[in-house]
């Protein structure tokens, strides 16, 4: 029975050798993939094809599809669209892919792929690499669409729909827009609020798409429903986009007060969410607030005061300090020593409309002492073009704020003053007030009472007290006559003085 024990016990012990020597020799195995792992990503700083080579070479090594093999793809894939090989990229991209179904699980082959797209997304700075992101886009749709996962299918047809509104297909965006909005529906057609977040970014994409057509009847109802969904934590970027849009719609209807709030919003949206676009809609907020001809400065708010000596926005920042402060060749000066701002289709195409309000205010304000001057004086001391400054006078008259004619054979602008009348019209009145009062003190009312309540003085009495007056005036004035005639026989012949 000893004999049996110690077989027993030999047995076990030769059995737990066995097992320990296996795990041991599973343990070497993944010890020496990770060592191979993480000595690839110390060769991407110094050597990124043999980098690649050692990433690649991760998979072969696992007996099934695993982690590593899977982490050592999603490195390889990143290296080679940094490198501009965009069509092994995809090639390895698609095999990624295969890994999603079992080697991993939902949840982070889910957030792999999603900040795959993203990062591709975001280091296409050249035409090739975004041509190649329609193929990243439709492999993803592919893998995903047997397994039903819905998230990454609306993510990834969002970042479909960004890329084809990049490239100006507008008729492919407006029917993968149309798939997207029937994805995020119920079955009446109305929004489905579990699905609130998406819809913002679809409607976005649509706003985005009709402020480039300039569809402005639409964009307007959109814009408003946008605006109305409820159900979403929205993600400020996207709420940024829907809100520039917005101050792009208003500025298109002069509707200036709307697009400077919008703007604003916008600017804070962008701001939260540290979205560079906060720069550029920073300088459509100062130029809506130049058109909507506000002296408040818009860096008072806690917001912006941040970047109130941003180099980026310094030539935005003297143009409205110049535009407030009524400078118009500081204006001028400003804007031709930054020609760069015009860049931006969308500043160049209003900020015509600010250059003409500075101009006419200082017209206004160079003609205010004089009633005739010459077109050409004019457009000299505004250095602009005579045939600008005519057309700027022909709407000041017309509009009524210059009361005057305009010769353009001579070239003379003659303003027509009615300072003269306003005079006479004032002492036309004063002169009325003065008899009113006359009549209400001497014949309406008691006129001076008298000490002695009991004594009274009837009408009569008051004309025959005017009367009197009037006569001993006209007894005194005889003896003034006198008396300047005597003046001038004392100074001998003198020059005589008027006064009125």
């Amino acid at each position: 029975m000893s004999d049996d024990g110690d077989f027993m016990q030999q047995s076990d012990e030769e059995q737990y050798d066995f097992e320990y020597e296996e795990d041991d020799d599973e343990d070497s195995g993944d010890v020496d993939i990770e060592n191979k792992y993480y000595n690839a990503k110390q060769l991407k700083l110094t050597d990124r094809h043999d980098a690649v080579a050692e990433f690649l070479g991760i998979p072969p090594l696992e007996q099934d599809k695993g982690e590593w093999g899977f982490k050592g793809l999603k490195q390889a894939i990143k290296l080679e669209f940094k490198m501009g090989q965009y069509d092994k990229a995809a090639d390895h991209f698609a095999e990624l892919l295969t890994y999603v179904k079992a080697a991993v699980t939902r949840n982070y082959s889910e957030k792999s792929i999603n900040n795959m797209l993203d990062f591709i997304e975001k280091g296409a700075d050249r035409p090739e690499a975004v041509q190649s992101m329609e193929k990243f886009y439709s492999l993803t749709l592919q893998s995903f669409q047997s397994t039903k996962n819905e998230r990454l299918w609306l993510k990834t047809n969002i970042k479909l729909a960004k890329l084809l509104l990049d490239r100006k297909e507008y008729g492919a965006v407006a029917r993968k827009l149309r798939e997207l909005h029937k994805a995020c529906q119920r079955p009446d057609g109305s929004d489905d609020p579990s699905k609130g977040t998406y819809s913002l970014e679809i409607y976005a994409l649509e706003i985005q798409m009709l402020v480039e057509t300039k569809n402005n009847k639409q964009l307007k109802a959109l814009y408003q429903r946008a605006l109305k969904v409820k159900s979403a934590v929205p993600h400020p970027r996207i709420m940024g986009i829907i809100r520039e849009c917005g101050g792009k719609m208003h500025m298109s209807e002069e509707n200036w007060n709307e697009a400077q709030s919008d703007f604003f919003e916008s600017f804070r949206n962008y701001d939260e969410a540290g979205s560079l676009q906060r720069i550029q809609v920073l300088k459509y907020l100062l130029l809506s607030t130049m058109l909507m001809r506000s002296n408040i400065n818009p860096f008072d708010s806690q917001e912006t005061k941040p970047y109130r000596t941003d180099s980026r926005i310094s030539a935005m920042t003297e143009l409205v300090d110049a535009y407030q402060r009524d400078d118009v060749h500081a204006y001028e000066k400003v804007l031709q020593e930054n020609q760069d701002m015009l860049a931006d289709p969308f500043i160049a195409e209003n900020i015509d409309e600010v250059t003409r309000n500075m101009r006419t205010k200082g017209i206004m304000r160079l003609i205010a002492p004089y009633t005739r001057m010459k077109l050409s004086w004019i457009a000299d001391q505004l250095r602009i073009s005579e045939p600008e400054v005519q057309d700027i006078m022909c709407f000041l008259i017309v509009d009524g704020k210059i009361k005057g004619t305009l010769d353009q054979k001579q070239g003379v602008l003659i303003i027509t003053s009615d300072a003269d009348a306003e005079r006479i019209m004032a002492m036309r009145g004063l002169a009325k007030s003065v008899s009113n009062l006359y009549g209400a003190i001497f014949k309406d009312g008691e006129g001076f009472r008298a000490l002695d309540p009991a004594s009274t003085l009837d009408e009569s009495s008051l004309d025959s007290q005017a009367a009197a007056l009037r006569k001993a005036t006209r007894l005194r004035e005889p003896t003034h006559q006198q008396q300047h005639q005597k003046g001038k026989k004392d100074k001998g012949g003198g020059s005589a003085t008027w006064s009125a």
